[in-house]
């Protein structure tokens, strides 16, 4: 990982922040066996901040895949994840979804939509990020983006039409506290916790959330056309 990262020095930052993203990586691979790798990270360079991959026009700063091989540097080793994050401290944190879990993804304005009526039919839920990008992501089960499709169009939705996708193997998700540069850092809506190790499957989730993003969907078409 060390030698293939791409940049050989990293620009300073903040030690309680690199300490913070150890912390947060460490506990990931230990208490929720969550496989965590090392992205990209912030540097200062012309008075502002930049990715260490280079592109003044990298759309997600500080927070994709460093190495094309990402997949295989992922990893669930607590030990392993000190060592990777104490040579590169300010390294976002990145997690690969198709292992334990997937997520939904989904609108922050529906996802909210969806959250509060699934905490009110007492739902299973897991837990849930939301994004600088004004996304939320729903933890579920492995498996979610095989039967996403499907699962919409029973509810009377076509997939196509609703903005609701599925994150699964060979995709990865951002975890908190990782910083997409200047446009803040992602959070968690739903933190990990005892009472969400276990998470849902997709089927318990997917009727208040497809509703969410079909009304949501609905609502801008009328806007559009009023």
């Amino acid at each position: 990982m060390e030698e293939t990262m791409g940049v050989t020095e990293t620009a300073p930052i903040p030690k309680q922040r690199g300490e913070q993203l150890l912390d947060h990586a460490v506990r990931y691979a230990e208490e929720r066996h969550w496989d965590v790798f090392a992205g990209t990270w912030l540097e200062v360079g012309d008075g502002r901040e930049l990715c260490s991959c280079g592109a003044a026009d990298c759309p997600a700063p500080g927070a994709h895949p460093a190495v094309k091989d990402w997949a295989a540097q992922a990893t669930g080793s607590a030990v392993r994840v000190r060592q990777i994050w104490g040579r590169h401290p300010g390294a976002c944190i990145l997690m690969p979804t198709g292992r334990t879990f997937d997520v939904l993804d989904v609108p922050d304005t529906a996802g909210f939509l969806a959250l509060a009526r699934l905490e009110r039919m007492e739902r299973t839920l897991g837990p849930v990020t939301l994004t600088p990008d004004h996304r939320m992501l729903f933890f579920v089960l492995p498996g979610a983006g095989a039967k996403v499709p499907d699962l919409v169009r029973k509810l009377g939705w076509t997939p196509s039409a609703i903005d609701l996708t599925a994150r699964g193997e060979g995709e990865y998700v951002a975890a908190p506290p990782t910083r997409f540069g200047g446009r803040g850092s992602v959070q968690w809506a739903r933190r990990p916790t005892p009472a969400n190790r276990w998470l849902p499957d997709t089927e318990e989730l997917i009727d208040a959330l497809a509703y969410a993003c079909g009304s949501e969907a609905a609502a801008e078409r009328k806007r559009r056309q009023g």
